[in-house]
C-alpha cells in the first residue's frame, strides 16, 4: 500500500477506534485564536481556566485585548503557564491585527491562505502549528496542523523521515488527502487522541489499534 492510501487508512482506524473529536473546543473564532496561543506548552484544562477569567474580565475581544495592560492580561492567563510571555504574544497578535486589518477577523480570514499564513508567522511568538491552529480552526480554511504527537506517530511508523521538518511533515499530509478542513480537523484531532493515549514516549503498541491494524511504530524516543 502506497503512502498516501496508507494516510488515508490511519484516519479511517483512528476515527472507528476514538470516534468524533468535536475539536477544537470554542465558542467564537477569537477564543480558538486565543485559546491557540495559550496552550503552546500546556494543558487545555489550564488553557480553560484562563479563558474563563478573561470571559469574567469582558476581554474576550479584539480590541480590548489589544488595549488591555499586559500586567492584568498576564494576571488573568496566569493558569496557562508562562503567563507573561503568553501575554505578551497575545498582544502582538492583536495589536498585529488592529494594524494590518483594522481589528476585524472576518477581513483577515479573507485573506488567500497563503498570504495569511505567511503574515502570521511573522508576528512574534506565532508559529507554525500556532498559524496553521488559527487557520483551520478558527479561520477554517484548510491548513493542516502538526504537533509533537503527528511527529512522533509517523515516523515511528517510518511513513515520514526521523529528520522531517514541521513543513515537510504538512505537506505529506496535504499532499496525501483531499483538502478538505473537516477532514484536517478531525485528523489532527484523532492523532492527538492516539499520542495521549497509545504513542506515548514508552509506546503501548499492543493495545494501540493503530499498531492492530497496521503493525506496531519500530521506533521509540
Amino acid at each position: 500500500m502506497d503512502k498516501s492510501r496508507l494516510v488515508v487508512k490511519i484516519y479511517k482506524v483512528l476515527l472507528k477506534a476514538f470516534g468524533p473529536q468535536h475539536w477544537w473546543p470554542g465558542d467564537t473564532p477569537l477564543e480558538v485564536i486565543v485559546g491557540a496561543i495559550l496552550t503552546q506548552n500546556t494543558n487545555w484544562t489550564n488553557v480553560e481556566k484562563a479563558i474563563a477569567n478573561l470571559k469574567a474580565a469582558s476581554l474576550l475581544d479584539a480590541k480590548r485585548l489589544k488595549d488591555v495592560r499586559i500586567e492584568k492580561l498576564a494576571e488573568l492567563i496566569r493558569p496557562a503557564g508562562y503567563f507573561n510571555v503568553k501575554a505578551r504574544r497575545l498582544k502582538n497578535l492583536f495589536e498585529w491585527l488592529a494594524a494590518h486589518h483594522e481589528g476585524d477577523l472576518d477581513r483577515m480570514f479573507a485573506r488567500p491562505l497563503s498570504a495569511l499564513r505567511e503574515e502570521l508567522l511573522e508576528v512574534r511568538g506565532v508559529g507554525p502549528e500556532t498559524a496553521d491552529s488559527i487557520l483551520l480552526y478558527a479561520g477554517q480554511k484548510p491548513s493542516f496542523v502538526v504537533d509533537a504527537y503527528t511527529y512522533r506517530i509517523f515516523s515511528r511508523h517510518q511513513l515520514i523521515p526521523a529528520d522531517s521538518t514541521y513543513d515537510e511533515i504538512k505537506e505529506f499530509f496535504e499532499s496525501s488527502l483531499p483538502e478538505d478542513v473537516k477532514l484536517y480537523n478531525e485528523y489532527h484531532a484523532l492523532i492527538v487522541a492516539l499520542g495521549k493515549k497509545f504513542c506515548k514516549p514508552r509506546p503501548l503498541c499492543a493495545e494501540c489499534p493503530l499498531g492492530k491494524e497496521i503493525g506496531p511504530g519500530v521506533l521509540s524516543d
